[in-house]
């Protein structure tokens, strides 16, 4: 089957974050910035993760059957629904769950905060590794904990984790919870077995729980291989929490669905009181019929998404590399968000952010978003049209040749 990603998606009306809103100092607005009609000026959104592509076929069908039945009441899960997903753990990374081990949430950033809330005591720490998605700052930050960082080693135009720095800090009785990004978000990485193994090992010499956000695991990169961190031994999955999602994996983050596998059972019944507390009971009935036809249906979809995304990253890093070399992007292992280190411009942060978004008319997000260790980097979401790739990177080289 072929499936068309070359061809730009009308957004207008949508109510679509990423081509109808603009962020900017902590406050959205809405406006037509990237509209067509535009033509050269028109503002190209390439910030937040979601793609440019419709979802798998299968997918729009069950929507729409469900959608002409027009009874919109409240939705459980079926056990079509937890095999679909059981299924799809097993067949796309090896990993056998059980159906007991699952829970249905609202979304993976709203599981992590309710994590954080039940399981962490005001005052106490979690522990991240910047540069890292920055909601993992604001769900400690906002329920009283204090965040402490574990930052990665960038050399040699790679990022690792610092082993020693992580025995250190873990080693904090009051450090209670380690949040692992895995892929990493946004700097691309695909951790092996050994560095997922060393983690999880320090985790639990120093009682430290570790929730694994692998919400964009289905997203590797030729030549790389995503391990489920809890597949990794009995021990692991007991001392973690596991949230994935088809949101970022078939573009459905609008749905609002994401699961939890937890292989413990007192962690377990501790989130399914978290959810209830916070009165979250309930379910999308349209993010449950898309979760079950996305697991069941989509991996033609997601294996041609994975090549032509791959495509995009090869022609972007042939581009900088011939045209503008003081751009570097960090080899991308996992996910769809390029990460450029943009050092070698020799620009603030106010004029980088200048550079792409008033000048070349290009919306990405600053480095500095991620943690202090961010800066003189951006993320690009590299999910959309080839063609707006190749306008984009065409304006930087124009307005850096330019001198303006």
């Amino acid at each position: 089957m072929t499936f068309k990603f070359d061809e730009e998606v009308y957004h207008e009306g949508m109510y679509s974050m990423k081509w109808e809103f603009l962020w900017d100092d902590g406050i959205m607005t809405y406006g037509d910035h990237a509209h067509k009609k535009h033509g050269a000026s028109r503002l190209l959104p390439m910030w937040v993760a979601d793609m440019d592509f419709q979802a798998p076929p299968a997918v729009i069908e069950a929507l729409t059957e469900r959608a002409q039945y027009g009874v919109f009441g409240y939705a459980k899960a079926t056990d079509a629904l937890y095999q679909a997903i059981i299924g799809w753990t097993e067949r796309r990374h090896s990993w056998p769950i059980e159906k007991e081990w699952i829970t249905i949430a609202p979304g993976v950033v709203p599981s992590i905060h309710l994590l954080v809330r039940a399981l962490v005591e005001p005052g106490e720490k979690v522990l991240i590794q910047r540069p890292v998605y920055h909601p993992f700052t604001a769900a400690a930050e906002r329920n009283g904990c204090v965040v402490v960082s574990n930052s990665l080693v960038y050399a040699d135009g790679c990022y690792y984790m610092d082993f020693d720095d992580l025995a250190e800090k873990t080693a904090d009785p009051d450090l209670k919870m380690a949040i692992l990004c895995s892929p990493h978000n946004p700097v691309g990485r695909v951790w092996t077995r050994e560095e997922l193994i060393r983690f999880g090992e320090i985790c639990l010499e120093n009682n430290v729980l570790v929730i694994a956000d692998e919400i964009h695991a289905d997203l590797i990169m030729p030549g790389h291989t995503f391990i489920p961190f809890a597949s990794l031994g009995e021990e692991f999955a007991h001392n973690s929490i596991t949230c994935i999602a088809p949101s970022k994996t078939f573009n459905l983050a609008g749905l609002k669905t994401s699961v939890a596998i937890i292989a413990d059972e007192t962690l377990r019944q501790t989130f399914n009181d978290a959810l209830l507390d916070a009165g979250l009971f309930g379910t999308n009935a349209l993010g449950l019929v898309a979760l079950e036809a996305a697991y069941n249906h989509g991996e033609a979809w997601l294996d041609a998404v994975i090549e032509y995304i791959q495509a995009n990253y090869d022609y972007m890093e042939s581009y900088l590399a011939e045209c503008i070399p003081q751009i570097k992007p960090v080899p991308l292992e996992g996910t769809y968000l390029a990460w450029w280190d943009c050092r070698d411009l020799g620009l603030s942060f106010e004029e980088l952010k200048s550079l792409f978004r008033d000048k070349a008319r290009i919306f990405i997000e600053e480095g500095e978003i991620f943690g202090a260790e961010g800066a003189g980097f951006q993320r690009v979401n590299i999910a959309c049209h080839r063609s707006i790739l190749v306008e984009a990177l065409e304006r930087i080289r124009t307005v850096l040749a330019s001198g303006r």
